[in-house]
């Protein structure tokens, strides 16, 4: 079991405008993204399934088609291979949760020195 606040987990440094904070479990990520006014995450896909949660501010997503705004309590699911990005309105706190695990990222957390985020 892990329990822990945000705060207790370092912070990565995603562009000069945004900051992820991960929390890796058996069969899920949970990320807590900082997105500042006008951070842009360009259009991609990955294999996971995706819920974006937004805490506070606001955001343009496009997925798939689909334009939206989503502001503070919205939340979108995003099917697996679906092409999405994002662009801050103003700055933003994020949750999003993926299934199964972010395997791309946990092999970058390996290669820090701590070895965990």
């Amino acid at each position: 079991m892990k329990s822990c606040g945000w705060n207790d987990i370092k912070e990565d440094v995603i562009g000069p405008l945004a900051g992820r904070r991960v929390l890796h479990g058996t069969h899920l990520t949970v990320a807590r993204f900082r997105f500042d006014k006008g951070n842009e995450v360009v259009m991609h896909h990955h294999v996971n399934d995706q819920v974006t949660m937004v805490q506070t501010g606001s955001l343009r997503m496009v997925v798939g088609d689909s334009e939206m705004i989503l502001k503070a309590g919205d939340i979108v699911h995003v099917e697996p291979d679906v092409p999405h990005g994002n662009i801050a309105l103003e700055d933003s706190v994020v949750v999003e949760v993926f299934s199964p695990v972010r395997e791309d990222w946990l092999k970058a957390d390996a290669s820090r020195p701590s070895g965990k985020t």
